[in-house]
Protein backbone atom coordinates (compact mmCIF):
# COMPACT_ATOMS: atom_id res chain seq x y z
CA UNK A 1 0.00 0.00 0.00
CA UNK A 2 1.42 3.41 -0.95
CA UNK A 3 1.17 6.57 1.14
CA UNK A 4 -1.58 7.88 -1.17
CA UNK A 5 -3.84 4.93 -0.21
CA UNK A 6 -3.70 5.74 3.48
CA UNK A 7 -5.71 8.26 5.48
CA UNK A 8 -3.17 10.41 7.33
CA UNK A 9 -3.35 10.29 11.12
CA UNK A 10 -2.84 13.71 12.68
CA UNK A 11 -0.50 13.33 15.69
CA UNK A 12 -1.31 15.36 18.84
CA UNK A 13 1.96 17.28 18.44
CA UNK A 14 0.61 19.06 15.36
CA UNK A 15 -2.53 20.07 17.25
CA UNK A 16 -0.64 21.23 20.35
CA UNK A 17 1.99 23.06 18.31
CA UNK A 18 0.39 24.48 15.13
CA UNK A 19 3.54 26.41 14.09
CA UNK A 20 4.49 26.07 10.39
CA UNK A 21 6.86 23.14 9.86
CA UNK A 22 10.17 22.93 8.04
CA UNK A 23 10.75 19.20 7.44
CA UNK A 24 14.33 17.95 7.00
CA UNK A 25 15.03 14.35 6.03
CA UNK A 26 18.54 13.04 6.69
CA UNK A 27 19.62 10.15 4.45
CA UNK A 28 22.89 8.88 5.92
CA UNK A 29 25.26 6.32 4.43
CA UNK A 30 26.34 3.88 7.14
CA UNK A 31 27.87 1.28 4.82
CA UNK A 32 31.01 -0.60 5.85
CA UNK A 33 33.36 1.93 4.25
CA UNK A 34 32.17 4.55 6.77
CA UNK A 35 33.65 2.51 9.65
CA UNK A 36 36.23 4.13 11.94
CA UNK A 37 36.86 7.87 11.89
CA UNK A 38 34.10 8.74 9.37
CA UNK A 39 31.24 7.24 11.41
CA UNK A 40 32.66 8.74 14.63
CA UNK A 41 32.83 12.19 13.02
CA UNK A 42 29.30 11.78 11.64
CA UNK A 43 27.97 10.94 15.12
CA UNK A 44 29.72 14.01 16.55
CA UNK A 45 28.20 16.14 13.80
CA UNK A 46 24.68 14.88 14.51
CA UNK A 47 25.03 15.79 18.19
CA UNK A 48 26.17 19.27 17.16
CA UNK A 49 23.16 19.51 14.83
CA UNK A 50 20.74 18.77 17.64
CA UNK A 51 22.44 21.15 20.10
CA UNK A 52 22.36 24.06 17.67
CA UNK A 53 18.78 23.47 16.53
CA UNK A 54 17.47 23.21 20.10
CA UNK A 55 19.40 26.38 20.98
CA UNK A 56 17.23 28.28 18.48
CA UNK A 57 13.77 28.72 20.02
CA UNK A 58 11.98 29.18 16.71
CA UNK A 59 13.81 26.34 14.94
CA UNK A 60 13.20 23.92 17.81
CA UNK A 61 9.43 24.32 17.32
CA UNK A 62 9.30 24.56 13.52
CA UNK A 63 12.07 22.34 12.14
CA UNK A 64 11.13 18.66 11.98
CA UNK A 65 13.87 16.07 11.51
CA UNK A 66 13.60 12.49 10.26
CA UNK A 67 16.60 10.19 9.91
CA UNK A 68 17.15 7.19 7.68
CA UNK A 69 20.35 5.19 7.24
CA UNK A 70 21.53 2.85 4.50
CA UNK A 71 22.52 0.00 4.25
CA UNK A 72 20.43 -1.69 4.82
CA UNK A 73 17.69 0.94 4.60
CA UNK A 74 16.57 1.67 8.15
CA UNK A 75 14.23 4.41 9.43
CA UNK A 76 15.76 5.51 12.74
CA UNK A 77 13.30 8.32 13.46
CA UNK A 78 10.19 9.66 11.76
CA UNK A 79 9.55 13.39 11.52
CA UNK A 80 9.57 15.12 14.92
CA UNK A 81 10.35 18.64 16.06
CA UNK A 82 13.97 19.44 16.80
CA UNK A 83 13.34 19.65 20.55
CA UNK A 84 12.34 15.95 20.49
CA UNK A 85 14.99 14.74 18.05
CA UNK A 86 17.54 12.44 19.72
CA UNK A 87 20.15 11.16 17.25
CA UNK A 88 21.20 7.60 18.08
CA UNK A 89 24.80 6.43 17.81
CA UNK A 90 25.33 5.12 14.29
CA UNK A 91 27.36 2.03 13.43
CA UNK A 92 28.82 1.20 10.03
CA UNK A 93 28.24 -1.99 8.05
CA UNK A 94 26.65 -3.32 4.88
CA UNK A 95 26.42 -2.05 1.32
CA UNK A 96 25.03 1.19 -0.16
CA UNK A 97 21.38 0.83 -1.33
CA UNK A 98 21.11 4.55 -2.03
CA UNK A 99 18.37 4.25 -4.64
CA UNK A 100 16.05 2.38 -2.25
CA UNK A 101 16.82 4.85 0.56
CA UNK A 102 15.93 7.84 -1.60
CA UNK A 103 12.68 6.25 -2.78
CA UNK A 104 11.55 5.26 0.73
CA UNK A 105 12.64 8.62 2.14
CA UNK A 106 10.63 10.56 -0.43
CA UNK A 107 7.61 8.38 0.36
CA UNK A 108 8.03 9.32 4.05
CA UNK A 109 8.17 12.97 3.06
CA UNK A 110 5.00 12.77 0.97
CA UNK A 111 3.20 11.09 3.86
CA UNK A 112 4.31 13.86 6.22
CA UNK A 113 3.15 16.58 3.83
CA UNK A 114 -0.26 14.88 3.62
CA UNK A 115 -0.44 14.91 7.43
CA UNK A 116 0.39 18.65 7.52
CA UNK A 117 -2.43 19.30 5.05
CA UNK A 118 -4.85 17.14 7.04
CA UNK A 119 -3.95 19.11 10.19
CA UNK A 120 -4.15 22.49 8.45
CA UNK A 121 -0.50 23.20 9.32
CA UNK A 122 1.53 25.28 6.85
CA UNK A 123 4.95 24.01 5.84
CA UNK A 124 8.09 25.21 4.12
CA UNK A 125 9.68 23.54 1.12
CA UNK A 126 11.13 20.33 2.61
CA UNK A 127 14.86 19.58 2.67
CA UNK A 128 16.36 16.19 1.84
CA UNK A 129 20.01 15.91 2.91
CA UNK A 130 21.99 12.90 1.70
CA UNK A 131 25.53 12.08 2.90
CA UNK A 132 27.57 9.26 1.34
CA UNK A 133 31.16 8.15 0.91
CA UNK A 134 30.47 5.77 -1.97
CA UNK A 135 28.14 5.01 -4.85
CA UNK A 136 24.78 3.24 -5.09
CA UNK A 137 25.01 -0.56 -5.02
CA UNK A 138 21.40 -0.86 -6.23
CA UNK A 139 19.48 0.48 -9.20
CA UNK A 140 19.01 4.22 -8.75
CA UNK A 141 17.33 5.18 -12.05
CA UNK A 142 13.86 5.64 -10.49
CA UNK A 143 15.35 7.62 -7.59
CA UNK A 144 17.20 9.89 -10.02
CA UNK A 145 14.05 10.62 -11.99
CA UNK A 146 12.08 11.34 -8.82
CA UNK A 147 14.74 13.68 -7.40
CA UNK A 148 15.09 15.60 -10.64
CA UNK A 149 11.34 15.98 -11.03
CA UNK A 150 10.75 16.98 -7.41
CA UNK A 151 13.71 19.36 -7.05
CA UNK A 152 12.95 21.32 -10.18
CA UNK A 153 12.13 25.03 -10.65
CA UNK A 154 8.68 23.98 -11.84
CA UNK A 155 7.60 21.64 -9.02
CA UNK A 156 9.68 22.74 -6.01
CA UNK A 157 8.38 19.70 -4.08
CA UNK A 158 11.59 19.60 -2.01
CA UNK A 159 15.22 20.71 -2.03
CA UNK A 160 17.64 17.79 -2.45
CA UNK A 161 21.20 18.27 -1.18
CA UNK A 162 23.92 15.63 -1.61
CA UNK A 163 27.28 15.70 0.17
CA UNK A 164 30.11 13.38 -0.83
CA UNK A 165 32.59 12.25 1.80
CA UNK A 166 36.07 11.26 0.61
CA UNK A 167 35.68 8.22 -1.64
CA UNK A 168 32.21 9.20 -2.89
CA UNK A 169 31.47 8.85 -6.58
CA UNK A 170 30.73 12.51 -7.32
CA UNK A 171 29.85 11.66 -10.91
CA UNK A 172 26.99 9.38 -9.88
CA UNK A 173 25.85 11.86 -7.22
CA UNK A 174 25.77 14.49 -9.95
CA UNK A 175 23.54 12.22 -12.04
CA UNK A 176 21.08 11.90 -9.17
CA UNK A 177 20.96 15.57 -8.14
CA UNK A 178 19.09 18.33 -9.90
CA UNK A 179 21.34 20.24 -12.34
CA UNK A 180 20.45 23.36 -10.35
CA UNK A 181 21.76 21.84 -7.09
CA UNK A 182 24.95 19.84 -7.81
CA UNK A 183 26.52 17.72 -5.06
CA UNK A 184 29.09 19.20 -2.71
CA UNK A 185 32.25 17.47 -1.52
CA UNK A 186 32.99 17.40 2.19
CA UNK A 187 36.37 18.77 3.21
CA UNK A 188 38.03 15.97 5.16
CA UNK A 189 35.69 14.91 7.96
CA UNK A 190 34.22 18.36 8.66
CA UNK A 191 30.85 16.98 9.78
CA UNK A 192 30.56 19.40 12.70
CA UNK A 193 30.98 22.39 10.37
CA UNK A 194 28.55 20.83 7.90
CA UNK A 195 25.84 20.35 10.51
CA UNK A 196 26.45 23.82 11.95
CA UNK A 197 25.78 25.18 8.45
CA UNK A 198 22.68 23.00 8.12
CA UNK A 199 21.21 24.06 11.47
CA UNK A 200 21.94 27.73 10.72
CA UNK A 201 20.32 27.44 7.29
CA UNK A 202 17.22 25.69 8.66
CA UNK A 203 16.98 28.27 11.44
CA UNK A 204 16.95 31.03 8.83
CA UNK A 205 14.16 29.28 6.95
CA UNK A 206 12.17 28.73 10.17
CA UNK A 207 12.26 32.46 10.94
CA UNK A 208 10.82 33.32 7.53
CA UNK A 209 7.30 32.95 6.15
CA UNK A 210 6.40 29.77 4.22
CA UNK A 211 7.06 30.38 0.53
CA UNK A 212 9.48 33.25 1.21
CA UNK A 213 12.84 33.03 -0.59
CA UNK A 214 15.67 32.73 1.95
CA UNK A 215 19.33 33.25 1.02
CA UNK A 216 21.45 30.43 2.42
CA UNK A 217 24.91 31.08 3.89
CA UNK A 218 27.78 29.87 1.68
CA UNK A 219 29.05 26.36 2.55
CA UNK A 220 32.43 27.69 3.60
CA UNK A 221 34.47 25.81 6.20
CA UNK A 222 33.18 22.37 5.26
CA UNK A 223 32.86 22.12 1.49
CA UNK A 224 35.97 21.41 -0.60
CA UNK A 225 36.15 23.37 -3.84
Amino acid sequence: MSFSDQIPFVPPSLIENPEPRCPCLLLLDTSGSMNGRPITALNDGLRTFREELTGDAMASQRVEVAMMTFGPVNVLSDFETADLFQPPTLHAGGDTPMGAAIMQGLDMLETRKAIYKQAGVAYYRPWVFLITDGAPTDNYAAATERVRQGDSPERKAFSFFAVGVEGADMGKLGQICSPNRPPLKLQGLSFRELFTWLSSSLGGVARSQPGQLVALPPPSGWSAV
